[in-house]
């Protein structure tokens, strides 16, 4: 699969692919014969995991740990691996509990919108009496 689809598919920019390639965050991809990247399953799932880990907020340099720990072997470094990941986890799960937070107290506002508006409006109404006194 060529660049230009892989971006469309996951919906990141060829530059991000090529920036994530350049930094390590995906291992090099397969160029054919004319140099184009041409990502094959594996490059793929990388893609897929690094999607969805920055939509997350992973950082980037966590995710160059995470491959260059892969690199060095699959078993060598799979507890490595696993500890960046269940840091990453718990990163998240404290984001998600904020922006649970923040979905709670934006849904009181709006449902409390109606109330405070008119409580507005009648503090306005009332200074304006007093001021054209």
């Amino acid at each position: 699969m060529n660049i230009t689809s892989v971006s469309k598919k996951y919906k990141v920019s060829a530059d991000t692919l090529r920036y994530y390639e350049r930094v390590g965050v995906i291992p090099p991809i397969t160029r054919d014969q004319n140099g184009y990247r041409n990502f094959s399953e594996y490059d793929l799932n990388w893609v897929y995991f690094t999607t969805a880990m920055r939509n997350a907020g992973v950082s980037v340099e966590a995710l160059v740990e995470y491959n260059q720990l892969f690199k060095m072997g699959r078993e060598k470094t799979a507890e490595a691996r696993k500890s960046l990941l269940i840091e990453q986890r718990q990163k998240l799960q404290e984001k998600v509990k904020e922006l649970t937070e923040t979905l709670h107290y934006l849904n009181h506002k709006i449902e409390t919108y109606e109330e405070h508006l008119r409580s507005y409006e009648i503090k306005l109404d009332k200074k304006a009496v007093e001021e054209s006194k």
